[in-house]
């Protein structure tokens, strides 16, 4: 039994009651949400309540109905780390008896027994007050006990200055709590990150020669200049020589062949090796720092699977599977077969250890510096082994981020990113149509998902050549990039294949012809281009507009034309804010009338608008609610920051 009054329910954001926490980085806004009931007619207060990990003392936030006993509110969250949260409501009986007097003051009605009534609700809150509070008290109680002075003592009663006390004073008396819910608190990078992958070993300038982290050193100013921030480097570990991929994927590498990274582990060494023809844990070192200093941060791959020759197959042989015929299990992902990987196997009698030996190895690359692991194959690999992974890492190293490479079913993705994954791939590779990328992002942006997957938009990969980049021109590459760039906040690129648009594909397959995956490449990192100026603009109006440096807050116009789209985008504050236009045709003009999202934007019909392309500083001034655009393949994208 509980003399509790109070219900409370529907508590939003949360993760089913609590399973998982939902995400924010340093700064941002929670947007909480409540239905509080209580019985009868009494006046009912609620408050959000919370605090960081590290806190004793709860903070408060009081909610505000908005209609049909929900209430809302909000708080900002200023440190990395685990926030807690909760909502609190009670019956408020000091301001129950004062809306109560006022209802029977308006109604003429005697108040002097109300008045006493009163005096209790007064001394339960003079103790919370400073000095001026409590005189102020002292005088309302002497006033409410004073037949003499009642017409003074009702004024006082009904006064908005009594009303401020009692309402920044509650007693909370039998207050009734909702479950605590958590939130991770991120750095900004986990939300706002422009990646740039290549491969190490195609480093080098001299044609057939196996590149160095000393190669790479000179290419950081290239990419810091392109406005790229985080470099991710494929495995960078000793490469298996048994069952070794040839060129093109062939099943039998000939004399020289490189192989694949992602097998990784060899006589030289495993996943806490570097690859010695990449050079000495020094180079890496210093490639780091160098790094550092232009603004880059160098994130790794971290693949925990095995070539067949890997010393981890002699040292620990239950950590893998055999067929009863006593061969070992090559990873599969029928009809892709994968001859010179074996997986972990995570059921094994000794999987305490293999985890303890995994988690070591994040360990030991952070300890040279990186902050940035891209996970591949997160979903072929147990939910709750990357809970406990992420988990631990982040306890000793908050700034550690972690991007999911799961091109999988919908729910798989989404788990992952609830077990604690910072950024997820997504299938903005596939999605090309309006409609398909109209309700693509809706979905990420407009729905739950919003509170816990960070998407990061990639529109080619060295594992992915899309058919639409296949044979395209650089119309098509601009757009891709323009809709990757101003759609997420987190994007990445695999270049310079796609800045060079290199794309004849491997016939009839997503897949690149003469992949680097499996080979040596060499590249003139010299060659400057129309792709590589706009990539460089775009990257740096990202840098220099807050609207694009957050993925949720958008909202899509209308535009009658299935060839083009448009979207608004704004900050947390309404600083910045942009309408982004992208034609989706690479080789014709496109036109169509837009509409102002007007209600998304705070404005009248009729408000006149100043737009400023960001890219070719061309201006225009728009009165209306609609407006006629257009866009040509040679400049397929508009980027207008709105001045109102």
């Amino acid at each position: 039994m509980t003399r509790e009054r109070i219900v409370i329910e529907n508590v939003e954001p949360q993760l089913q009651g609590g399973d998982f926490f939902i995400k924010r980085v340093i700064g941002e806004l929670v947007h909480v949400t409540a239905d509080v009931l209580g019985d009868g007619h009494d006046v009912v207060e609620a408050e959000v309540c919370y605090k960081w990990e590290q806190d004793k003392v709860w903070k408060t936030e009081r909610l505000a109905h908005r209609v049909n006993d929900a209430y809302s509110a909000n708080f900002v969250v200023e440190n990395q780390g685990f926030y807690e949260y909760k909502i609190r409501g009670w019956i408020d009986h000091a301001l129950n008896w004062q809306h109560g007097i006022e209802a029977k003051l308006k109604d003429a009605q005697y108040v002097k027994s109300e008045l006493l009534d009163g005096i209790q609700y007064l001394e339960a809150v003079e103790a919370k007050l400073d000095e001026d509070g409590k005189n102020y008290v002292r005088i309302v109680k002497e006033l409410f006990a004073d037949e003499q002075r009642y017409d003074e003592a009702c004024r006082y009663a009904v006064s908005e200055d009594l009303h401020r006390i009692f309402k920044d004073n509650p007693t909370r008396k039998f207050a009734n709590e909702s479950a605590t819910l958590k939130i991770y608190v991120d750095r900004l990078k986990a939300r706002f990150s422009t990646w740039y992958e290549f491969f190490p070993r195609s480093a080098s300038q001299e044609p057939g020669k196996h590149g160095t982290f000393k190669d790479c050193e000179p290419l950081l100013p290239r990419v810091a200049s392109m406005g790229f921030d985080t470099l991710y480097f494929p495995p960078i570990h000793p490469i298996g020589e048994v069952n070794r991929k040839g060129r093109n994927n062939a099943t039998n590498a000939e004399e020289g062949d490189s192989g694949v990274p992602w097998g990784i582990g060899s006589h030289l060494g495993g996943h806490k090796s570097i690859h010695p023809e990449l050079g000495s844990e020094e180079d890496f070192r210093n490639l780091i720092s160098h790094a550092n200093n232009l603004g880059i941060e160098v994130a790794m791959d971290l693949a925990f699977q095995a070539a067949p020759d890997h010393p981890y197959l002699k040292e620990h042989p239950s950590w893998f599977k055999k067929r009863p015929d006593g061969t070992m299990q090559y990873a599969e992902n029928p009809p892709k077969k994968y001859q010179d990987i074996v997986n972990f196997y995570w059921e094994s009698e000794d999987f305490k250890d293999l985890w303890k030996e995994l988690l070591s190895i994040a360990f030991h690359w952070i300890d040279f510096g990186v902050k940035v692991f891209r996970v591949d194959n997160p979903h072929t690999k147990p939910y709750y082994f990357w809970n406990w992974f992420i988990s631990e890492i982040k306890k000793k190293h908050p700034d550690v981020l972690f991007l999911a490479e799961a091109f999988s079913r919908p729910k798989v993705m989404q788990q992952l990113a609830k077990q604690g994954y910072s950024q997820s791939y997504t299938y903005f590779t596939w999605r090309t149509s309006k409609h398909e990328l109209t309700e693509y992002i809706t979905e990420l942006t407009q729905t739950n998902q919003k509170e816990y997957f960070r998407p990061n938009f990639w529109p080619n990969t060295p594992d992915i050549n899309p058919y639409h980049l296949q044979g395209a021109n650089e119309a098509q590459h601009i757009i891709r990039y323009a809709l990757a760039a101003t759609l997420s906040s987190n994007i990445g690129l695999y270049g310079p294949v796609y800045e060079f648009m290199v794309s004849e594909p491997v016939p009839g397959k997503e897949e690149y012809m003469n992949s680097e995956k499996y080979q040596i490449c060499h590249w003139d990192w010299n060659t400057d281009n129309k792709l590589i100026r706009l990539i460089t603009k775009i990257n740096a109006i990202r840098k220099q507009h807050a609207a694009l440096q957050q993925t949720n807050n958008i909202r899509f116009c209308d535009l009658h034309n299935d060839g083009m789209m448009a979207f608004y985008k704004w900050n947390q504050d309404r600083t910045s804010e942009l309408l982004i236009v992208v034609s989706l045709d690479p080789y014709y003009k496109q036109a169509g009338s837009l509409r102002l999202p007007y209600e998304s934007m705070n404005l009248a019909p009729g408000s006149e608008l100043m737009l400023k392309d960001l890219v070719t500083d061309s201006t225009y001034t728009w009165n209306d609610e609609w407006n006629y655009v257009e866009l040509h393949p040679a400049m397929p994208f508009h980027i207008f920051q709105i001045f109102k």
